[in-house]
C-alpha cells in the first residue's frame, strides 16, 4: 500500500479522546490544550532486541510499543494523554500486519484513555516503533520522581514479578509440566504488558516518595532510584511476590525463581518508596486502583542496591542492559 494510503488507513483506526486533543493526525503537527504540567516520555521497540517476529504477532508488537511508553507515565503518577508513533517498516511487513499493529495500539489507547494523536511511517531495515507519550498532572507536586527516596523509607512493589521472563522462556520453547492456563498467562504477561496507570496515579497522590516502573528488572531499576536519591536500597528476595508458574519454569530452565523475579525484566510493575507513616495510605490507594503493594525492604544511608537472599547473604544479580 502506498504511504499516503497506509496513513489514511491508520487515521481511520485511531480516535480522539480525553478532551485535550484539538487537532490530531492529518496536519503537520498535533494541537493539544495545555492543562497543568505535561509529562513526556519516548520509548522504542526494535525487532531482535525487544521482540521477535517469530514469537510476537503484529498486534503484540503494537501493544507492547505503546504499553512501554504509558508505563513511564504510570511511574511518574501522571494521567495519560496523547501518544505519537513512528513506524519503521521493513520490506516484508505486509499491509495487514501494519494495520493489526495499529489496531492493537488503539485498543490499548481506548482502555487507558489515551489519544493516538499522530506519527510517522518510513522504510527501515528492521521493524521498529518509536512511541512518544504525553501525560498530565495538575502540578509538578502531584508527581513521583526517582530522586525522592530517603533513609528510613519502606520499599514496595505492585503486583507479581517474574511472569514476563518466564513467559519469554516458554515462547522460546522451554518445556514444562505447567497447566495450559498457567502457561498461557505467563506468555501473555510477556506479550501484552499492562501499564499500571491507575495505580501509579493513586500512589503518587498518596505520598510515594520515589517510583519507577520495572522494565529492566527490579535489580537494575532499584539501582536507578538509589543513584538518583543518593541512598542505599536493600531488597529481601524472599519477600518478592513471584508470579504463579514462575517456580516451575525456573526449575525447568535450571535457574533460581528469584533470578527471574528480580532480574528478568518486562514486568512493568511499579517499584516505590514511602515514609513509614504513609504505609497505610499507600496500601489504601493501591486498593482503590485495583492493585496491592508487597513490602520488600528498606532505604538506608549509603549507595547502591543490596539483594539479600533467603539465608541473609548478599546475592549478585543484574537486570537488562540496552547497550
Amino acid at each position: 500500500m502506498p504511504e499516503r494510503d497506509l496513513i489514511r488507513a491508520f487515521q481511520g483506526i485511531v480516535g480522539a479522546r480525553g478532551g485535550r486533543l484539538l487537532r490530531g493526525s492529518g496536519d503537520d503537527a498535533a494541537v493539544t490544550r495545555a492543562e497543568g504540567v505535561v509529562v513526556t516520555s519516548i520509548d522504542s521497540v526494535v525487532d531482535g532486541v525487544h521482540f521477535e517476529r517469530s514469537t510476537h504477532s503484529p498486534g503484540d508488537i503494537g501493544h507492547k510499543a505503546l504499553a512501554r511508553g504509558l508505563s513511564d507515565l504510570a511511574a511518574m503518577g501522571a494521567e495519560p494523554g496523547e501518544a505519537y508513533a513512528a513506524l519503521a517498516a521493513p520490506a516484508d511487513l505486509g499491509e495487514s500486519d501494519a494495520l493489526e499493529m495499529v489496531r492493537a495500539m488503539e485498543e490499548l489507547a481506548v482502555a487507558t484513555g489515551t489519544a493516538i494523536a499522530g506519527g510517522d511511517v518510513t522504510a527501515g531495515p528492521v521493524l521498529s516503533i518509536a512511541v512518544s507519550v504525553n501525560g498530565w498532572a495538575g502540578s509538578e507536586h502531584e508527581l513521583a520522581y526517582r530522586d525522592g527516596a530517603r533513609p528510613g523509607d519502606l520499599l514496595g512493589v505492585t503486583g507479581e514479578l517474574g511472569g514476563a521472563a518466564a513467559g519469554l522462556l516458554l515462547l522460546r520453547g522451554l518445556e514444562t509440566a505447567l497447566a495450559a492456563a498457567e502457561r498461557d498467562a505467563l506468555i501473555l504477561r510477556h506479550l501484552r504488558p499492562e501499564p499500571r496507570l491507575a495505580a501509579g496515579r493513586a500512589l503518587a497522590l498518596a505520598g510515594a516518595s520515589a517510583m519507577i516502573d520495572l522494565s529492566d528488572g527490579l535489580a537494575a531499576d532499584a539501582q536507578h532510584i538509589a543513584e538518583a536519591s543518593g541512598v542505599a536500597v536493600e531488597v529481601r528476595l524472599e519477600a518478592l511476590p513471584v508470579a504463579a508458574g514462575v517456580e516451575a519454569v525456573a526449575e525447568a530452565a535450571g535457574r533460581d525463581p528469584f533470578e527471574l523475579a528480580a532480574a528478568g525484566g518486562d514486568d512493568y510493575e511499579l517499584l516505590l518508596t514511602v515514609a513509614p507513616e504513609r504505609r497505610e495510605a499507600i496500601e489504601a490507594a493501591a486498593r482503590s486502583a485495583g492493585a496491592w503493594v508487597r513490602w520488600l525492604g528498606r532505604v538506608g544511608p549509603g549507595a547502591g542496591v543490596v539483594l539479600v537472599g533467603p539465608g541473609g547473604a548478599p546475592v549478585a544479580l543484574a537486570g537488562f542492559e540496552h547497550l
